[in-house]
């Protein structure tokens, strides 16, 4: 039988000594594996970069030379194995690797696992490994200055001829931390034979029955003999077969199953997610066990469909999942730590369920970080997050010289056949934003060239994304390839709103538009769009370590945690057209939370609308930049570092539930004649729709209310709707009730507030939203004292009830002291509608609410 030994019991050291170690000095570290800023941190030679300034003080780290060494024991009985192998599943990133003074390895590439025959190079007893890595900063600049330098946007253009996590050299979220070092396990592997590719592949007919294919793989030709077992999610047998022939080093076997007979996985939502094991074992001729491998694998018919629409121009571009057309409401994925080392599989599981819990059922593995470890994707399979995963190129022109091509083929065939048996894996897409550069920088990018090698243009990587990828992805798995992230194929710029997916940055990028007009800004498949927001005091008050002179909100140090280009300026911009606020750091947090949580909020509300059935699918799916980060910062995401939910988290979640309510108001103007400027009349339009994503249509009450903030006159509505099931129904278009028809624009208009319930059957509250005028800066908010604000607590000590006697607009609610775990934030307020909101951890604390026109700003 084959072992499998994790090499332990490592040391590092600075090579030539420096700040780290004293030369020829060897400290121990603290786990396996790792890397240096992390070693170093813990043996308290370095600041933490996270705090204050101290990035800045650490960059000598990135660019040392440090080695690992570690003295392993082998038996004679290890040495009598006919073959012996090092297996490094990950080495970040230029890396020399010697076995007992001989050298057994070059490595170059962080994303490549190597595996390397050393038999001849052991001795039994002691042996000693050393891995020498050089500073992948340096090493760039050198292979900058011989091939050339290339444009891009964020970090050092040297990453681009560097296969490393390309946020490593910074970006306009994260810092510049150049990591180094072993980053995943070593292990020795001893074995006569060995199964080295299990490729398994799940045929779903139209009808959902299923053909599986297994394609398996030995290290030799050898008479021997394998078995496989397929086996049901309760532990049951489902099939098996076994003596199957080893002789010419692989083999070939299918079963088929008809349509129900078995049991399929579904994105989250739409129904469950059986995980099935696949398990090969191979034995030589007299029955003796050489290898075992299994597999967790699941069946599903997924398809990316582009289809012709009714009333539209262009294409969808939308996943359809076992004959279902799935809205696809998530976010984009970016590393979860600067130190990759240090995310546990517990980390992993906390940052997916939240999202699960936030109603989302997309993730997008982003292309400047890491292809996600083996758990990350377990985790997704076993919530029924669909995953889309980009390669990792971001916002480059990279290059196509030779050995550059092998090192990106051998990285991108791994990583298929890596996460080619995940069903949460949905799409493979070719870069991130790689097309826009061209495009930007007038490359030679001819659209409707199909045929050309393009490694002799000034766009070279043209090559790898529309050639070497699509050729791997092709061959070593059934999973759709898009050619990037944004493209909209048709000859089309990526810029294009009617095919394939869009980057929408004209809001904070871009032209900088309003977010009120998220609708015209739709494209059919937004996988990124953002707006910033300051995350949780708590984690501003960590970063600033408790330096109160920097607790104002353009301070030294809250500047260096905000990594975006003119962020004061597009914070401001926003917020002075919205709002009224003012620069007290706990209320300037608050201000650019309900900015994010509108803005967000917003645009899932509009573009759930586009989903209108088939054939109507205008936007199909919506991708928040970003749901995390990887360090303490400012930025898009809508969580924190800690994992703390910013308001937007929970603006975000009301907005993909199952069963939603939204409204639009816009003012129409309309002249008495061509002539005239100043005769004309101005009515205010609501339209309001529902969603729904079940599968059935679902009968509701839909109740309005339509209050005036500064009076007691109120106007209600009532009408029993059918929502259409897996769409968006529209319910109402007309003059807004209660607001008088102007004919100057001196005449302001009533600060009309319109509530909208969907009541079920039994009284439940589906969905509600509530819709204000805007701007907000605009309104008179009455005096907080004719509110009659109150959260009344529970019994059970966790439940808060909030009531008002006036409409209330952003509440955010809050506790000194530890955080507390909220079940919802950013919560508009009406009378006669009481919500309830969870507060696990309040421990009978004293309940703070913040809101706008509470008097902070």
């Amino acid at each position: 039988m084959s072992t499998n030994r994790e090499l332990q019991d490592w040391y590092f050291t600075q090579l030539g000594g420096g700040e780290g170690t004293k030369e020829g000095e060897w400290l121990k570290v603290s786990e396996f594996p790792t890397t240096v800023h992390v070693e170093l941190l813990k043996q308290k030679k370095i600041p933490d970069p996270f705090l204050g300034l101290n990035e800045w003080d650490v960059q000598w780290v990135g660019e040392s030379k440090w080695a690992f060494k570690s003295s392993f024991s082998v038996s004679q009985e290890e040495l009598d194995a006919p073959n012996i192998d090092l297996v490094f599943d990950g080495l970040d990133t230029f890396a020399t690797v010697a076995l007992n003074g001989h050298s057994i390895l070059e490595a170059s590439n962080q994303f490549v696992a190597y595996r390397v025959a050393i038999k001849d190079k052991l001795k039994v007893g002691a042996n000693e490994l050393i891995l020498c890595f050089e500073s992948a900063f340096i090493k760039g600049r050198d292979i900058e200055q011989e091939r050339g330098k290339l444009a891009l946007w964020n970090g050092d253009s040297s990453r681009l001829h560097v296969r490393k996590a390309q946020y490593n050299y910074g970006w306009d979220w994260g810092p510049v931390l150049m990591t180094i070092g072993p980053w995943k396990p070593i292990s020795l592997q001893t074995y006569q034979n060995r199964i080295i590719d299990m490729d398994l592949r799940s045929d779903i007919s139209a009808a959902l029955g299923v053909k599986l294919t297994a394609n398996i793989t030995f290290f030799e030709s050898a008479p021997g003999l394998a078995s496989f077992t397929l086996k049901h999610p309760d532990g049951s047998i489902e099939t098996s077969v076994d003596k199957i022939p080893t002789d010419e080093g692989h083999c070939t076997f299918s079963f088929d199953w008809a349509p129900g007979k078995l049991d399929l996985w579904y994105p989250v939502g739409y129904g469950a997610q059986p995980m099935y094991t696949a398990e090969i074992e191979l034995a030589n001729e007299r029955g003796q066990v050489l290898d075992r491998k299994s597999l967790k694998v699941a069946f599903r018919r997924a398809r990316v469909v582009q289809d012709k629409l009714v009333d539209q121009e262009g294409l969808t571009f939308l996943f359809e999942i076992n004959n279902i057309r799935i809205f696809c409401g998530g976010s984009n994925w970016i590393p979860a730590d600067s130190f990759l080392t240090t995310v546990t599989a517990e980390r992993y599981r906390a940052w997916l369920k939240l999202m699960v819990d936030g109603n989302q059922n997309m993730i997008r593995v982003w292309g400047g970080g890491i292809y996600e470890h083996d758990v990350f994707y377990d985790i997704c399979d076993e919530l029924g997050l669909l995953v889309w995963q980009d390669f990792m190129f971001g916002c480059g022109q990279y290059p196509a010289y030779d050995s550059f091509l092998e090192s990106v083929r051998l990285e991108a065939e791994q990583n298929v056949k890596r996460l080619r048996h995940h069903p949460s894996v949905v799409i493979f897409a070719g870069n991130n934003e790689d097309y826009q550069i061209a495009e930007s920088l007038k490359l030679e990018l001819d659209y409707s060239d199909e045929t050309s090698d393009f490694r002799e243009t000034n766009f070279p990587a043209r090559y790898i994304y529309e050639r070497t990828l699509p050729e791997v992805v092709g061959k070593h798995s059934d999973i759709y390839y898009h050619r990037a992230s944004p493209y909209s194929g048709q000859g089309k710029p990526t810029t294009d709103r009617t095919l394939g997916d869009l980057h929408q940055w004209n809001v904070w990028h871009g032209s900088q538009e309003p977010w009120h007009n998220w609708d015209i800004l739709a494209g059919r498949f937004v996988s990124e769009f953002g707006m910033q927001g300051f995350p949780n005091i708590r984690t501003v008050d960590h970063w600033l370590g408790g330096d109160k002179t920097e607790r104002f909100p353009q301070s030294r140090i809250n500047n260096n945690h905000n990594k975006a280009d003119g962020f004061e300026r597009r914070l401001e911009l926003y917020l002075v057209e919205n709002f009224k606020h003012s620069f007290e750091m706990e209320s300037y947090v608050y201000y650019t939370q309900i900015m994010q949580a509108e803005t967000l909020a917003s645009a899932y509300r509009l573009w759930r609308r586009n989903w209108g059935g088939r054939g109507r699918e205008y936007t199909a799916g919506a991708l928040v930049w970003q749901i995390n980060d990887c360090w303490p910062v400012t930025s898009w995401a809508i969580v924190d570092y800690f994992l703390r939910p910013k308001p937007a988290f929970f603006a975000v979640s009301r907005e993909l539930r199952p069963f939603t309510v939204g409204m639009t108001r816009k003012d129409r103007q309309t002249f008495l004649d061509d002539r005239s400027g100043a005769q004309f009349t101005i009515e205010t339009i609501l339209e309001i729709w529902g969603t729904n994503s079940t599968l059935h249509e679902k009968k509701v009450t839909m109740e309005i209310v339509i209050f005036d903030l500064h009076s007691d006159w109120t106007n209600k509505l009532s009408k029993n709707v059918i929502l259409e099931p897996n769409s968006s129904t529209e319910l109402y278009k007309g003059t807004l009730p209660g607001q008088p028809i102007r004919t100057k624009k001196s005449e302001i208009p009533k600060v009309l507030i319109v509530s909208a319930r969907l009541i079920d059957e039994t009284g439940e509250i589906l969905g509600r939203y509530s819709n204000w005028p805007e701007p907000f800066k605009f309104i008179h908010f009455p005096p907080v004292a004719d509110l009659n604000l109150k959260a009344t607590v529970g019994t059970d000590g966790e439940s808060i009830v909030l009531t008002a006697d006036r409409p209330i607009k952003g509440i955010v609610l809050d506790v000194d002291g530890e955080d507390v775990k909220w079940s919802d934030q950013a919560i508009d307020l009406v009378p006669n509608d009481p919500q309830t909101i969870k507060a696990v951890g309040l421990n009978g604390r004293k309940i703070k609410m913040r809101f706008l026109g509470d008097g902070t700003a």
